[in-house]
Order: C-alpha cells, then structure tokens, then sequence
C-alpha cells in the first residue's frame, strides 16, 4: 500500500548521506542523520533536520553498530532507514532487522539481498536462468584444494581466486601460474575470512583486459522490472572504480538490448526489487558474462541520472513507500554522455595511499553540465576511519569529447587545499591517448600509468595556495545553537592577489 514517510534515518555517512537527505528535502521528508565522534561537526550533520551521536570513530563502534542506529530509528519516530552505499548497506541482517522493528528498509528484501551478495548462490540461480556466466566452480564450495587444482586446469589459466562473500576487491587473487595456485588460495581464504568472516572461495577463468559494464536496473512491488542502461566502469585502482561513464563506448544498439534483457531477466531471477546494479565483464569479442549484483545505490548513479533524465534517489524512496515505478521501460532514452569521476583524499603516486586532516580550502568547480556531489566544505576534516572519497565530479555533454574535455576543464577548476588528491591523476588518465580513444579495460591504470608521479607545484604556486587558504572570511557555521569558527574563503573576498617576492599581497 502507497505511504509517504514523514522521517528517514540515513544510516551513512559523507556525500551520499547529503544527496539523500536532499532528496527527502524535496519530497518534504525530515531527514534524520547520525555520526560518530569524529563527525560531529560533519557537513551531513550540518544539512541534516535532527542529527543523533551514535558511537565512536570506529565504523563497528557507530556507523556498523546496528543496536545503536535501529534505537535512534526508534527514538526518532523514522518510519524508514535508507543505508545509502557502504556499511550496511547490503547488510541482509540488517535490512530484516528494519523490517521486524516494523520501519521500511530503503532497497531490496533481505532475501533478495542475501541471496545476490553470495556470489556462489547467486551463481548457481543464474545459471538456472540461464544467464551467461564465466566458465568456474561457483556452484560447488564442497571442493578441497587438490580438486580445485584440477578444476583450474579445466577451466584454463589464468584463473581468479574469489571470495564467495563480500567485494572491494578483498579475497582475490589473479593465478598466472599453476604453481602459484595453492599459496593463493590459502592467501585468499585467509583475507576473505579476516574482512567477511567467510573463508568461502571459489574459481572463475580470468577475462583478460576484460571491461565492467554494469546496468542500472529498478523494481518495485508490483513486479514491474527495468533497466535504465549501462555504465562503463572500466578505470579500476585496486579494483575499485575512479572513472565511470555513459554510454559505454564499446556498445552498439544490438548488443546494448541484449545485455540489458540480460540484466532485467537476472534481477527477475532474484525477486529483486528497488534500485539495484548488474554487472558484467565484456571480453575481447564482445562476449559477455553475469559477474555480480550490487543490491544498493551506487557511488556512480549520477552519470545515469544526468543521461536518463531520472532521479534514482527519489524514486527509491517512493517505491519503497509502495508506489509504482514511475516509468516503464518504452519511456526511458538516453541523452548527451556524462563522465563521472571520483575525487578522493589519496596518493595516486605512493600506491593510492589514503590521506586525511583538515580541508582548509574546497573550491567547487561551475559551469554548463557540471554537477559536483561534495561530502565536505572549507573547514572540514576528513578522518583516517572511513572511505577516502571527498567528492563527485559529473560533466554532461553533446558527446563523449565534448564530456571528456568538460570534465577535463572542471578538474582545473576545482581547488582543494590542505590535503593530497588524485585529481592529478585523474587528470592524467582523462589525457591519455588510450581513453580519448575509448580503448578501456580493467587493467587500463597498471597497463598505462604503472610508475606515475605528480609534477611537482612551483614555488609561485605554493606561495598562492598558502595566501588563499590563510585569507581570513566572516562566514560561520552554527549547528545545535553552537557557534564553529570562521572558515576560510578566500573566493567570496573583493581585490586581487599578486605574487611577489615576499608572498603574496
């Protein structure tokens, strides 16, 4: 039955905590956050309507803590929790728990999401459905390892070395080698144990210089299933993605239907409802296999929403108040291209090191088709406790050209000070011969950029940064009645700046 929440607990963090809560904004939702110790003075604290301490800077002591966040549902009077991406949201323990306390869990039903976060069972119900799937052992965990030598040789090298639970690239292994191929799975069914208390792996062949294309797809209760198209999230570091886009450049018309029925028919063997993404690896020839389903929103939704014309937020929030999806699948088109890509607080020359400490200056980038979704302003600080990501950075376009060199320029715009950024690197990704020509797969960075390393700033141009960041500002920001310190923006000051011998003036 069709209901609208009057409150929604947003059990996350950072810049998908503020798109959310923008979201029940615009459908007049009082949006309630939580943070940890650490976040107190957090930006998604600042746009929330209430705001609850729920814990320590560690994610297992608040943002994991299940006891504490369904309490503060209760206590806030939320009808609904939305998990956003991360933490626990492909928690299928968590997801029931919402529903038993009587709240509406914002995504699919913890059976749905069970199901698909075991990459062996959700394997063993595609290929029932007769998904195309990577040749492999998915359907049998019962084997040891001397069997699972042999099967390595049937399936051909190289082979992957999977963890049944979990993602993020954790509990993989690629085996060039045969001789390597015991010590790997000992290796890999230690850190799959470690990061998701599953030592569960299985085998898979390894698709060379594969790309990831991933569908968009939505439900809802009614049974209506659909997709809203693909994404190319080919530009991995450490098998997470940085760079994503739509349309994919390696799709045509014929094969773009095909693996969108694919993935319609994937989601239908599920039961699977709300937004959800099905990915799959796109080989040399244009073959493509089932790799996995992300029961959740995902970090790069923009590129859809910009190309489609959609807002998948929103509209996660109204199917799961019991409305019917708001368009069928001859309503949905794709215009432009839109390039996303991901900035985060990290060291792309010292092996994505992550960094952390105060954002003494954050200068958004502006322009026709730019689209920037921040989790931090001037005078925050990003925290060594939680994923590196500061920011969003979507550029729409006429074509892919014009979008590369959109989202190119933007990059130059955009001023973040006090901490180390990929920016430059991806910066250097974008200018790469190898992407202007579309030519993408998995191994893009390692194949590309292997020994990459940021040109030095000038004198001139540190002086300048250091003169902006210290310029003083009247801004202030008050959260609970409590007045914070005045944060630097140099950007709002009338004059001009000088490089001179002495600074700068």
């Amino acid at each position: 039955m069709e209901r609208m929440f009057k409150k929604i607990l947003i059990a996350n963090r950072g810049e998908i905590a503020i798109r959310i809560i923008r979201a029940c904004h615009e459908l007049g939702i009082t949006a309630v956050a939580v943070y940890s110790e650490v976040d107190s003075n957090a930006m998604h604290v600042r746009e929330a309507d209430e705001a609850y301490l729920i814990g320590t800077a560690a994610p297992s002591e608040s943002y994991l803590n299940q006891d504490v966040i369904l309490e503060i549902a209760r206590k806030a009077d939320c009808c609904a929790v939305h998990p956003g991406y991360g933490f626990l949201a492909e928690n299928a323990e968590f997801a029931k728990r919402v529903t038993d306390a009587g709240r509406v869990f914002i995504g699919s039903s913890p059976e749905s999401i069970r199901l698909l976060g075991n990459k062996v069972e959700s394997r063993k119900v595609m290929a029932e459905a007769g998904i195309p799937l990577t040749p492999g052992t998915g359907e049998d965990t019962s084997l040891d390892d001397e069997t699972l030598v042999k099967e390595a040789d049937r399936i051909g090298y190289p082979v992957m070395v999977k963890a049944a639970s979990g993602g993020g690239g954790k509990g993989m292994r690629v085996v060039d080698d045969p001789a390597d191929l015991k010590s790997s799975i000992e290796a890999a069914r230690r850190e799959a144990k470690a990061a998701f208390g599953d030592p569960t792996i299985f085998l898979e062949r390894f698709v060379v210089e594969p790309r990831h294309i991933e569908f968009q797809v939505f439900g809802d209760a009614f049974g209506n299933r659909i997709h809203l198209f693909e994404r190319e999230c080919s530009i991995q570091r450490r098998h997470q993605k940085i760079i994503e886009e739509t349309p994919s450049p390696a799709l045509n018309d014929d094969l773009r239907k095909r693996m969108g029925e694919t993935a319609v028919q994937v989601v239908e063997a599920a039961n699977y409802w709300n937004a959800g993404t099905v990915e799959f690896l796109l080989d040399k020839d244009m073959n493509y296999y089932f790799l996995e389903v992300n029961t959740r929103i995902q970090v790069e939704h923009p590129v859809t929403e910009e190309t489609v014309g959609v807002d998948l937020v929103k509209e996660q929030i109204l199917v799961a108040a019991g409305k019917e999806l708001s368009w069928s699948q001859s309503d949905l088109s794709q215009r432009g291209h839109a390039i996303e890509v991901r900035i985060y607080a990290e060291d792309a020359a010292a092996n994505f090191l992550p960094s952390a400490g105060p954002v003494h200056l954050m200068k958004e980038p502006r322009g026709l088709g730019i689209r920037f979704d921040g989790g931090v302003e001037s005078g925050d600080d990003v925290s060594v406790n939680y994923d590196p990501i500061i920011a969003k950075l979507i550029a729409l376009a006429p074509d892919r050209s014009s979008a590369i060199r959109r989202v190119r320029m933007a990059l130059d715009d955009t001023v973040i000070l006090g901490l180390t950024t990929n920016i430059e690197f991806l910066k250097a990704v974008l200018d790469h011969p190898a992407f202007s020509e579309g030519k993408l797969h998995t191994n893009f960075i390692p194949e590309h950029l292997p020994d990459w390393k940021q040109k030095p700033a000038s004198g001139d141009e540190l002086a300048l940064a250091l003169a902006l960041a210290s310029l003083p500002s009247e801004r202030k920001t008050s959260i609970s009645g409590i007045e914070s310190p005045a944060i630097p923006e140099p950007w709002n000051e009338i004059g001009s700046w000088e490089i001179c011998s002495g600074g700068v003036r």
